[in-house]
């Protein structure tokens, strides 16, 4: 464990490394790097800030972009003693000119390039996803929404059509259908809760369940009709419409398609105006890769929260 810690903290070392050699100015006479920032230590006159402690318990996922992490937290502690190993780390680094080897130069090319291109993206994102072009997308979508229709139902299905006609008659003669279904559904994933198929819209259905029960007012029973499995009879026991998502469940996908459009349009002005030659070919036959400003893993978002080019917000 402490091995790969060592190893982990050398190679963040030699990053931080590049910032040392380039501002050789520290001590006490150091600005604060942030409004209302607090020196956490020294390293050789150089000045540890509280903000650098909780980039790094960021970074490790300890806590969260914006979160306050306490000065006086065992996690404080345990990020401000790593910072201080950095430093220490980097400053030897620089010492015995490991950041002068082409190699080292390459991958601090790389993660500066990285950093930078991080810190657009974030600026970027900044400017599009505010609480005002969340809450004027959500309206704008909740204005072109066609809410859908719910059905409550219940079911009975039984094997023949046979079957279904002799337990229609003993409905019709007052058997309660939720007791009928408990004692002679086929059907294991309803039969022992009465047959209640819950809410649910007709998209979701087989079409058999959409064509019979189109007209069906509350409290018809409705068939028998083919399904799988055998014969139905359902009863509708509600019907409205769909309830509308709110704001706060469709936050987070909001955010994400304003998020990912920001960062599409950026990508696309960048490339528009520069020239990148792509020098190597895919082999023949290799699968395609997602384009680079694809999220990873993205969940799908409800077409109720996606608006057209046209109306994304700006």
């Amino acid at each position: 464990m402490a091995a790969a810690k060592t190893v982990r903290l050398a190679g963040l070392a030699i990053l931080v490394a590049v910032a040392l050699s380039a501002c050789g100015k520290g001590g006490p006479g150091e600005n604060a790097p942030e409004r209302g920032d607090v020196a956490a230590a020294r390293v050789d006159g150089k000045t540890v800030w509280v903000s650098d402690v909780k980039r790094e318990a960021v970074a490790q996922g300890l806590i969260g972009e914006g979160e306050p992490l306490d000065t006086g937290s065992d996690v404080f502690r345990q990020m401000l003693d790593e910072v201080v190993d950095q430093r220490l780390l980097a400053a030897e680094a620089v010492k015995r000119r490991l950041d002068k080897d082409p190699q080292a130069q390459k991958r601090l090319t790389a993660a500066r390039d990285r950093i930078l291109g991080d810190m657009l993206v974030e600026s970027t994102v900044a400017d599009a996803v505010t609480e005002n072009n969340i809450r004027g997308l959500y309206e704008e979508q909740q204005k072109n929404i066609k809410q859908s229709e719910e059905v409550r139902a219940r079911q009975i299905v039984v094997p023949t059509m046979a079957e279904a006609e002799a337990i229609k008659k003993l409905l019709a003669g007052g058997a309660a259908f939720e007791a009928v279904a408990m004692e002679k559904s086929t059907d294991a994933a309803t039969r022992f809760n009465g047959g209640d198929l819950g809410y649910f819209t007709f998209d979701i259905m087989p079409e058999a369940y959409g064509t019979a029960l189109a007209g069906a007012k509350t409290g018809q029973i409705v068939g028998p009709f083919a399904v799988q499995g055998g014969y139905a009879l359902v009863k509708v026991e509600d019907r409205r419409l769909e309830a509308a998502i709110t704001l706060q469940a469709a936050r987070p996908q909001i955010v994400r398609f304003l998020t990912y459009d920001r960062i599409r349009d950026l990508l696309e002005k960048l490339r528009a105006r520069s020239k990148v030659e792509i020098l190597t070919h895919p082999q023949e036959g290799a699968p395609k890769p997602p384009p680079a400003d694809a999220p990873k893993a993205a969940p799908a978002i409800p077409p109720a929260v996606i608006p057209s080019k046209k109306g994304a917000a700006t």
